[in-house]
């Protein structure tokens, strides 16, 4: 399979959210990357743009009745890089996840630019 985009993790935060997670989790986890990495366009139910954030995304993962959401973002449009994971329990993709990622956003930006 051809790779369209590189992902790649910012820090230690999505392979700490990924070791608390079983085997069946981390395979479906790696699956929607794969995704992420191979399609030119990758399907909304895999990969969404968070509505009022500068740039955020978040890989959806679904297994059974259970969701997780990786926070990540584009760097010159091939490079997504991921951010913190949680697994979602209610219907809105809680504040303090968001800002989290926001900061964890900036602060890759800040690295990158010294």
């Amino acid at each position: 399979m051809n790779k369209v985009r590189e992902v790649i993790a910012y820090k230690h935060y999505f392979e700490e959210f990924l070791s608390t997670q079983t085997t069946k989790v981390q395979d479906k986890i790696f699956k929607v990357i794969e995704i992420i990495e191979t399609y030119e366009r990758v399907p909304s139910n895999y990969l969404k743009a968070m509505t009022g954030t500068k740039g955020l995304y978040e890989a959806r993962i679904k297994l059974g009745s259970n969701i997780w959401r990786v926070f990540c973002f584009f760097d010159n449009g091939k490079l997504v890089v991921l951010l913190n994971g949680f697994q979602k329990k209610t219907q809105k993709t809680p504040k303090k996840e968001i800002s989290k990622a926001l900061k964890l956003m900036e602060s890759y930006y800040e690295d990158k630019n010294k």
